[in-house]
């Protein structure tokens, strides 16, 4: 178990946020199948774009009974406190910033983990938001600016100073973006430094890697970002790992048609039909990775545009692949 704040995470296997990705579809899918914390995708602290659709949906509360836990990124102390507070006021039970995404446009704005390169930034936001709002404040992080000035440390214990309730940590730099392996030496001597759960991110997509980056870091958790894409059965291995269970079989194709049909039902409704088709494409995609006519398959379901049509095609697939064979 991991607490944070008054939350009591049952399952130390975490889904990482993911922009674009981890809306409130994704995030019901995932904690089904054993994920024990999942936070919402990364949202602006521009407190004037939650009038947005795109906003809007970012901030909904997910139908899982994990803590609603909402993310947010942006440079200004105040205007983050702002958005945090906006954030709980709406239901938010943990606020989580942002000092992790490598992405260029969140970067220039001297955001994510631009953050990194200046602590003085850092403390400041971080005092502002634990000042303002009255739930548990959460910290994403990367082990440093580049691999020569590796300071995950230093930002790790001026969290934990800060009131910083748990810290999840990418093992690359910001300059490495998500290019070679994660290390994981830099969050072991995290662990090490800091008294608060630390969560471990990067490059885990098996039971028996969970389990190894747990054994070197000594983390409180692993935290599962690309691996769960169109793969949220990786939670009930990976939960099946560390507590010495048999790892559950792989997932039937009617498992799997059956999650993703789900999955597209939660993208409509959310989006409406318009939108919710178009958002469901590339999780089909990632759904039918490496599956026997997938290509044909997705060249076909692409072209549809209605909710109906896109379900049933994904029924057709799960159950008679080979219809697409002539496409092939």
């Amino acid at each position: 178990m991991i607490e944070i704040g008054t939350h009591v995470v049952r399952s130390p296997v975490f889904l990482a946020p993911m922009a674009g990705v981890t809306d409130r579809p994704f995030r019901d899918v995932c904690a089904h199948h054993g994920a024990g914390y999942a936070a919402s995708e990364m949202i602006s602290s521009d407190t004037l774009l939650y009038a947005t659709a795109k906003t809007r949906h970012r901030i909904v509360r997910a139908s899982n009974k994990l803590p609603h836990a909402v993310q947010i990124a942006g440079a200004e102390p105040c205007a983050l406190a702002d958005a945090a507070a906006l954030n709980v006021a709406h239901g938010a039970q943990v606020i989580d910033i942002n000092m992790g995404c490598p992405a260029k446009k969140v970067c220039n704005r001297l955001a994510g983990s631009a953050l990194l390169s200046d602590p003085a930034q850092v403390r400041a936001i971080l005092r502002a938001v634990v000042a303002r709002v009255d739930v548990p404040v959460t910290l994403k992080i990367r082990t440093g600016p580049t691999p020569e000035t590796r300071n995950g440390v230093d930002i790790a214990k001026l969290a934990e100073n800060e009131g910083i309730a748990c810290l999840a940590v990418h093992g690359r730099t910001r300059s490495e973006r998500f290019k070679g392996s994660a290390e994981y030496d830099t969050i072991a001597a995290i662990v090490d430094a800091v008294s608060i759960p630390v969560i471990a991110n990067g490059d885990i997509s098996t039971g028996e890697q969970a389990l190894a980056v747990l054994q070197h870091t000594g983390a409180a958790g692993v935290m599962i970002g690309r691996a769960a894409q169109g793969n949220p059965w990786i939670f009930r291995e990976i939960n099946a790992v560390l507590t010495g269970q048999a790892v559950p079989a792989r997932p039937t194709m009617n498992d799997v048609g059956n999650t993703l049909m789900h999955h597209l039902a939660g993208c409509h409704t959310l989006y409406g039909e318009y939108r919710g088709v178009r958002i469901a494409r590339k999780h089909i995609a990632w759904y039918c990775k490496g599956l026997r006519y997938a290509a044909p398959f997705r060249e076909a379901i692409n072209r549809v545009d209605t909710a109906c049509a896109q379900l049933n095609m994904v029924e057709v697939f799960f159950t008679e692949p080979e219809q697409f064979a002539v496409a092939a």
